[in-house]
């Protein structure tokens, strides 16, 4: 029978083409071309453009990675957020007495800013103008550190839950949302050391100091009647003016980078702070005006005896009726203008300026498209 020819040993042999060097040649690429890979050890992101491939980095709003804003960026952001409170409201301590005794003796001060500093320099020497400087320094510094810092961890955590376009579009929300939890927990700590602070500032003969002035409300009204009477107020007073502040200056300082036609990560670092500036007093005017009702109930019923003997709610409604509402929306509203439209404005410089020296890069929202 013929040797069948499907067998190996039976098949012909290729006839060999080319020289003797070529055949050599040939045979030397293949001894060092590498070994053929199985296809289920082979990484399939290799074989695919990465163009395809899902990326793993997600972006928050602003365009940065979220390894950028971590716990050292939110101590930064808190320290510099105590330091700009404490420095500018010790600051300015002389116009904040001269403003609280307009709204608590408004018959005796009643000759304007500048009359006011005139007749308590007159009245007490000019060092009554520092009166309650150490509670209004170290409350606002502490007060400070929870506003800023919280602003900036609250707001980056929503935005990084929202997504890029929905954080864009509700960027005045976050503004609005996170200011506002930010300050309820700031308040907590700040509501003793403000008490304390009016309490001063309306009877300079009271106490010595601040923890003379503070152990002696412990002992006379408690911690809730000495420290925490005017709680309610202050939510009122600072939740709605914070709320307002962070999110009229976010909105003034984008409209001032378009007018400018830059953004902040094309402008200087003394642009930026410019800009900061601006926008504060913007919104340090507009925080006043709609915190001010709450601000002079505050510095009433942190006066002892104001509003009768009862409750806090109590006490509150009938200062409110003895006021009258339009000189609880005026009383010393323009000195109040014009010490939180400063303020604000120097808050918002130095947060910037610290935030810079310590390295630390601020936050900004941008639309999604722009990285």
């Amino acid at each position: 029978r013929p040797p069948s020819p499907f067998l190996a040993s039976n098949r012909p042999k290729p006839r060999a083409v080319g020289t003797a060097a070529s055949q050599e040649a040939h045979q030397t690429r293949e001894r060092n071309a590498p070994p053929e890979r199985p296809l289920h050890t082979m990484n399939a992101s290799k074989m695919i453009p990465k163009a395809l491939l899902p990326s793993s980095n997600i972006k928050v709003a602003s365009g940065a990675e979220d390894s950028k804003y971590n716990l050292t960026y939110y101590l930064k952001g808190a320290l510099a957020g105590g330091i700009c409170c404490g420095v500018t409201h010790g600051a300015l301590t002389p116009v904040d007495v001269v403003k609280t005794r307009m709204q608590l003796d408004p018959a005796k001060y009643n000759k304007g800013m500048i009359g006011g500093f005139r007749q308590v320099i007159a009245g007490e020497g000019a060092g009554a103008l520092l009166t309650g400087f150490g509670p209004t320094a170290s409350g606002y510094f502490i007060q400070g550190w929870f506003k800023f810092g919280g602003v900036e961890l609250f707001k980056i955590k929503l935005a990084n839950a929202m997504g890029p376009e929905k954080a864009w579009n509700n960027r005045q929300y976050i503004y609005l949302g996170s200011s506002a939890v930010a300050e309820f927990i700031a308040d907590i700590f700040l509501c003793p050391l403000e008490a304390t602070r009016i309490r001063l500032v309306s009877n300079p003969s009271y106490a010595p100091s601040m923890s003379s002035a503070m152990a002696k409300m412990a002992k006379e009204e408690g911690v809730i009647g000495g420290f925490y009477a005017g709680f309610g107020p202050i939510l009122f007073k600072q939740v709605p003016y914070t709320m307002a502040k962070f999110a009229v200056q976010g909105f003034a300082a984008e409209q001032i980078y378009t007018v400018l036609k830059s953004s902040p990560k094309e402008m200087s670092p003394s642009g930026n702070v410019g800009v900061s500036l601006g926008s504060g007093v913007i919104a340090g005017v507009a925080a006043a005006i709609i915190s001010h009702p709450a601000d002079t109930l505050l510095s009433k019923v942190n006066k002892a005896g104001a509003g009768g003997t009862g409750g806090t709610i109590s006490r509150l409604s009938n200062i409110a009726k003895e006021t009258g509402m339009f000189k609880l929306c005026t009383q010393g509203l323009g000195a109040r203008c014009v010490m939180i439209g400063t303020l604000t404005a120097g808050q918002f410089g130095i947060f910037d300026s610290v935030m810079s020296a310590l390295g630390a890069s601020k936050f900004h929202f941008h639309p999604p498209g722009e990285h």
